[in-house]
């Protein structure tokens, strides 16, 4: 098959939490290939055996049998620290032991070979990498290295980058990480030609066994640009699962006066049919699932039904909180929901009739979009921009361009904890941002810039991603020297910051890495949303500190003028020593209060302006 190009393939992997999938460019189409079962996707799954290690059909199938060996979930754990709070809820459901590793790294412990490993989430995600590698490669009877691989649109730059660590340890050139729903909608607008009869704005409704993602991009022309990201990846199919394992468990303790909920191996049987009840409970009229499960603790058979009313009971705070992010899109991409041309359903868990309920409702009984496979299409995409990058494909693959865009402000720490936005929120990527900053001391040589992302006016209250001094400046008085500082970001999402003094061209930067510990989508999430909860708080807060600002200014300014027009003036000694002392006691009066309020420091700016007038 490779006759018809001497160019190695390039692939596209959707690796998800629960199940991956991978396709190719072949024949002018992607292809999605199948696994060895004739399954087009693949279980997210690695176990461990006495003799050999399982990946995919094979692993999960040994989950009843050695549940303590057999790791799946690595997504969740991809990027986290171990103290991450989402990782301790996890852990207390996952049959595999967890534990603290150097840097708060979470550690998967297994027993392979009689032997105790240590993996971290990189690792396993890697192994499953490979096996879709190996999936591509037995189709097309060639080696496979180049690979685009997708992540949530909500993963932070630590979750990036040990993901496209992952995709090395497998031994695979990531050509990109791109957003599942950016992939999702490249696939959707490829299939359908949408955009080349106008501008259309797309809404990807994603959600998977174990993230959630919602992206508005504006399609046209072969030009994706994506006008706002949001979602949740701590959400997804796994969570209505244990839902209804939550309520069997205290169904079998009233039944059958048993406890089953510290024995993995009961529980993971009984999570495997509480996913299958979940997907006949999805399929259309069928309303009712029924539980049926041998021996499952002590010798005791299981069996139950659940209905589909009960199951959307269980669920209904999950699926409404699906809705949340959906509004917060609209909101950051300035669109009202009648401005939606088409609502694309994207992951396994868009099936569930009431999300699908949910979501029309939403949008005005607004048509969904059913039209491609949800549980393909993040993969269908992926290899369409593997196939652009690789250089391979049709004039219309070819005209293919993503526009993404940052999910949070970025900026810098200003006098009074402000933070000074260079990049705001929603910023097309690659981007490049400058701004001129200044001193705030007399004769200061040396700037702290301190990197922070969010959406709060103090800096303490968004996230610090980095820092680094500037020195060389030449002595002067305050706001003399002029610091231009640059925000860059590249299409990767990496940001570089460098800042130079305009008049000795000292300069220096920093690379915001992604094992900085950037934020989690729960902390990103709650910034923006705090900062709607306390805009009027933080509206007095920025009033404060602009009113003590002005009056220090002014204060220094007039010291300034004194000192340099002082032969030149013609005031008394007595007036002199008066504006001088006044001066002088509003500068202590500032070191003495700096919580003081805005009316405050107006109260002091009038009372100096009214003694300095005379040289103003």
């Amino acid at each position: 098959m490779s006759s018809r190009d001497e160019r190695p393939a390039a692939v596209g992997i959707d690796l998800g939490t629960t199940y991956s999938c991978v396709g190719v460019w072949q024949r002018n189409k992607v292809e999605i290939i199948a696994n060895e079962q004739g399954n087009r996707t693949t279980p997210s799954y690695v176990s461990f055996t006495k003799t050999e290690r399982l990946i995919g059909e094979a692993a999960k199938a040994n989950l009843v049998r050695t549940p303590s060996n057999t790791v799946f979930d690595a997504k969740r754990l991809i990027g986290r620290k171990f103290s991450d709070e989402t990782v301790q809820s996890d852990i207390r459901l996952w049959p595999f032991k967890v534990i603290a590793g150097s840097g708060d790294r979470p550690v998967i412990v297994v027993e392979y070979k009689g032997e105790e490993k240590r993996f971290v989430a990189e690792e396993i995600s890697s192994m499953v990498l490979n096996k879709m590698r190996e999936i591509v490669e037995a189709y097309l009877g060639t080696k496979v290295v180049n690979a685009v691989v997708t992540v949530p649109a909500y993963f932070n730059d630590s979750q990036r980058q040990a993901t496209k660590d992952a995709g090395t340890i497998a031994g695979l050139n990531v050509m990109r990480i791109i957003n599942e729903p950016t992939a999702a909608a490249i696939a959707y607008g490829f299939d359908k030609n949408v955009g080349s009869r106008g501008k259309k704005n797309i809404l990807v409704f994603d959600l998977g066994g174990g993230t959630f993602d919602v992206s508005i991009l504006t399609m046209e022309k072969g030009t994706f640009e994506v006008k706002a990201t949001g979602g949740d990846t701590h959400l997804g199919g796994e969570d209505f699962d244990n839902r209804m394992v939550d309520y069997f468990v205290e169904q079998i303790k009233r039944k059958h006066k048993k406890d089953i909920s510290t024995n993995h191996k009961a529980l993971r049987s009984l999570r495997l049919h509480c996913e299958k009840a979940k997907r006949v409970l999805s399929a259309n009229n069928v309303y009712e699932a029924v539980i049926e499960v041998d021996a499952l603790y002590e010798g005791t058979d299981f069996a139950s039904s659940i209905s589909r009313a009960c199951f959307e009971d269980l669920n209904m705070d999950l699926f409404r909180k699906c809705l949340m992010p959906v509004e917060d899109c609209l909101k950051t991409a300035k669109m009202n929901k009648s401005s939606i041309d088409e609502i694309v359903l994207v992951g396994g868990s868009t099936r569930i009739p009431k999300v699908q309920q949910l979501l029309q409702e939403f949008f005005n009984n607004k048509e969904l979009s059913r039209d491609i496979n949800p549980d393909e299409a993040v993969a269908y995409g992926a290899a369409l921009q593997a196939a652009k990058l690789n250089g391979e494909g049709t004039r219309e693959l070819t005209a293919i361009t993503v526009v993404d865009a940052t999910p949070l402000s970025l900026g810098i720490n200003i006098k009074g904890d402000i933070m000074s936005i260079i990049v705001p929120r929603g910023t097309p990527i690659p981007a490049k941002e400058e701004k001129v900053f200044t001193t705030s001391r007399d004769d200061q040589t040396t700037v702290t810039i301190e990197v922070y992302e969010g959406e709060r006016t103090r800096t303490c209250d968004n996230n610090l991603l980095g820092e680094f001094e500037l020195s060389g400046i030449p002595p002067a008085p305050r706001g003399v020297p002029k610091i231009n500082v640059c925000f860059e970001i590249d299409v990767d999402s990496i940001l570089n910051v460098s800042a130079e003094d305009d008049c000795a061209g000292q300069s220096n930067g920093i690379t915001i890495t992604n094992e900085k510990g950037r934020l989690s989508e729960r902390e990103i999430r709650k910034m923006v949303r705090d900062a709607e909860w306390y805009r009027s708080e933080d509206e007095r807060y920025r009033k404060k500190i602009e009113a003590r600002n002005t009056l220090e200014n002014y204060a220094y300014r007039m010291r300034n003028t004194m000192r340099n027009e002082r032969a030149d003036t013609n005031l008394s000694y007595a007036e002199v020593r008066n504006i001088e002392d006044m001066i002088q006691h509003v500068l202590s009066w500032l070191l003495d209060h700096e919580e003081a309020e805005a009316n405050e420091f107006e109260e002091k700016m009038n009372e100096l302006r009214s003694v300095c007038r005379r040289i103003t």
